[in-house]
């Protein structure tokens, strides 16, 4: 009997000793099967923890194993407190806590990113600003400082000069007043992209192609230094060197600065006297711009029957042909500064020019303006014609030959088109029957 006892009790003491073997290895297996180091926290809180739980002595007696089993069960629920403490994660994520920590570092580098796009595009918007923002300037920002001219005028002849400065200038705000609004006065960089900058004198230029530009040109690259002669400048140096800056190439502060300060001025012509001009230069002298572009377009629409050859070369344009074009709201192709309006080519609704002179009188007009400007006094305005300088001038007379081509009707609609820089620069009507 006490044999069998003992057995008992060693069978009992070996199975509880297994279970508690078992209960101490979980949760070194667990890490184990994360693949994963325990962290130095985890460590820590595994040594600093204490197991403690005891086994009772069983009774000599057999008669004791009730009592027994119930010290197995409490061993049992202290392991199983000992296993809750220990913290499980699942197979191959991270703990929580590192799992924050990547989530935040990812977040901060995201900020980080967004805030560096930020700032290129606000640098990017910055440069463009300088470009496209609008420009307010005030009203009659410079003028003609008649005293000086008093002082050397001899005969009277800058005062007349000058006084008519005043009517030209004049007629032109009313005119503004009447058709345009000028409650507010904006000026973007689309507006002066035809004003040519001479610093050396304060001089801006607007160009108006057939009114004396390339002559002008000339004398602006002469006050620039960059020739010590108008006569020494060729044509296409003139139109394709690049050397004289266009005030839509400054920032918005150099804008600013020299529509504020510097003497504006414009020359203006005839208006069917001008595109009569354009015609004769672009359309019946070899081009290989006009031609191709403009005049295969319009032999294409507005002749009827043409020949292959023309369709193909676009040469021998007809006047007739040309203003159809110009008249009509549909063109082929776009306008072209040559015969664009010089309200919309200078924009003298919105820019206060400070002279504005005329191609019928550039002489007088241009020996004022270059002695407003302390120009050099061996510096006049050329009047040499440097293209097809062996054919005659375009003049009232031969624009009245051109227009006698079209019909009433065509002339009135030619008028209208040109209607407002008739008004602006107090040119008269050209045939007695328009109206």
């Amino acid at each position: 009997m006490r044999l069998t006892c003992m057995f008992s009790f060693i069978l009992l003491f070996g199975a509880a000793g297994l279970i508690v073997f078992i209960h101490l290895q979980d949760p070194a297996e667990m890490v184990h099967q994360q693949r994963l180091a325990p962290e130095p926290w985890l460590n820590a809180h595994l040594k600093g923890m204490k197991f403690e739980f005891s086994l009772h002595q069983p009774e000599k007696d057999c008669t004791s194993n009730n009592q027994f089993g119930d010290t197995m069960e409490n061993a049992a629920k202290q392991l199983m407190k000992i296993n809750q403490v220990v913290p499980s994660y699942p197979l191959y994520q991270y703990p929580a806590m590192l799992q924050n920590t990547n989530r935040r570092l990812k977040k901060i580098k995201m900020r980080e990113n967004k805030k560096s796009t930020e700032r290129k595009m606000l640098k990017k918007k910055t440069r463009l600003l300088h470009k496209e923002t609008p420009i307010l300037i005030a009203m009659n920002s410079s003028a003609v400082d008649l005293t000086r001219l008093e002082i050397d005028d001899k005969n009277g002849k800058w005062k007349k000069l000058y006084e008519m400065q005043i009517e030209r200038k004049k007629l032109m705000r009313d005119i503004c007043s009447k058709y345009k609004s000028s409650s507010r006065r904006i000026i973007t960089p689309y507006h002066v992209s035809r004003i040519f900058v001479e610093d050396k004198h304060k001089l801006l230029y607007c160009e108006v192609p057939k009114a004396g530009c390339s002559n002008w040109k000339r004398v602006l690259m002469v006050l620039n230094g960059l020739a010590s002669s108008t006569k020494d400048i060729h044509h296409n140096t003139v139109h394709y060197g690049n050397y004289l800056k266009r005030l839509d190439s400054f920032d918005r502060n150099g804008i600013f600065y020299r529509l504020n300060t510097y003497t504006k001025m414009i020359f203006v012509r005839e208006p069917f006297e001008r595109v009569v001009s354009a015609f004769r230069d672009k359309f019946e002298h070899a081009n290989n711009y006009y031609h191709p572009v403009f005049g295969k377009a319009i032999i294409s629409k507005y002749r009827r029957n043409a020949t292959k050859e023309a369709l193909w070369t676009g040469s021998g344009v007809h006047f007739t042909e040309f203003i159809q074009y110009l008249l009509d709201v549909h063109r082929p192709v776009g306008m072209d500064i040559h015969w664009d309006h010089v309200s919309r080519l200078c924009s003298p609704c919105l820019i206060d020019y400070d002279f504005i002179g005329k191609f019928e009188s550039m002489e007088e007009d241009a020996d004022f303006l270059l002695h407003l400007i302390g120009a050099p006094k061996n510096l006049t305005f050329p009047r040499f014609k440097d293209r097809h300088s062996n054919e005659e001038r375009t003049t009232n007379k031969i624009t009245q030959q051109y227009f006698a081509q079209l019909s009433p009707t065509e002339r009135q609609r030619t008028y209208d088109f040109y209607y407002m820089d008739y008004q602006m620069f107090n040119y008269s009507k050209p045939f007695e029957d328009l109206y």
